[in-house]
């Protein structure tokens, strides 16, 4: 099985600790859309990364769909097969990568040209995280873990959004939401979090909060 993608990116990287937690062996390949002669447009008509090569040659890509599939393959579950507690593990996940997506967007336009950038979608983009980050703290969860007694779907998807805020869009989210972030280091220390920091995230985990 083979991985394609770069290491700064949550997408890849979310990938990346699903097959860890499940104890899949593969071989990551690095590789950015960007890269020259990179392969990626090739595999994936969308030219996006992660892009999945399964053992039987199949192709699949896009993050969602790469998770469903590694969570197949073997019987302990990140994503609840039926019931309550599937609806809650699969909303959790959809409010984390809601968070990606809106730190993404940002990052993206905060690089953009001075003359060019809009100061207005910024602010939305950190609208939108502000709202996540105060529904994640009030709404009903455990303590170690969002649903149930053991580590799914939802905690990867949330855990990784928070760690990735810290990467990309800094700033004391710590005080406003204590539990949230007791919450967070406790999932942070899990090998397949720690095995996974991309480069320069290091940093960000390691200052002060």
């Amino acid at each position: 099985m083979k991985l394609y993608g770069h290491a700064t990116s949550p997408y890849v990287r979310k990938v990346r600790i699903a097959l860890r937690e499940k104890s899949i062996r593969f071989e990551w390949i690095q590789e950015s859309p960007h890269d020259a002669g990179n392969r990626i447009a090739d595999l994936n008509p969308l030219g996006k990364v992660p892009v999945l090569e399964t053992d039987d040659g199949q192709v699949l890509f896009d993050s969602a769909l790469l998770i469903e599939y590694i969570d197949g393959l073997t019987p302990e579950r990140l994503i609840p097969a039926a019931g309550p507690e599937r609806l809650r593990v699969l909303l959790w996940n959809t409010l984390g990568t809601g968070i990606v997506d809106a730190v993404v967007a940002r990052l993206l336009e905060d690089r953009r040209p001075a003359a060019e950038r809009s100061g207005a979608f910024i602010a939305r983009q950190e609208e939108k995280v502000a709202r996540a980050l105060a529904w994640a703290d009030r709404t009903e969860k455990g303590t170690a873990y969002l649903v149930g007694e053991r580590f799914t779907l939802a905690d990867l998807g949330l855990g990784l959004a928070l760690e990735y805020i810290d990467f990309r869009y800094p700033h004391d989210w710590r005080s406003r939401h204590p539990r949230l972030a007791r919450w967070l280091a406790g999932i942070s220390t899990r090998g397949s979090f720690a095995e996974t920091v991309p480069p320069g995230m290091e940093k960000a985990l390691d200052a002060p909060h």
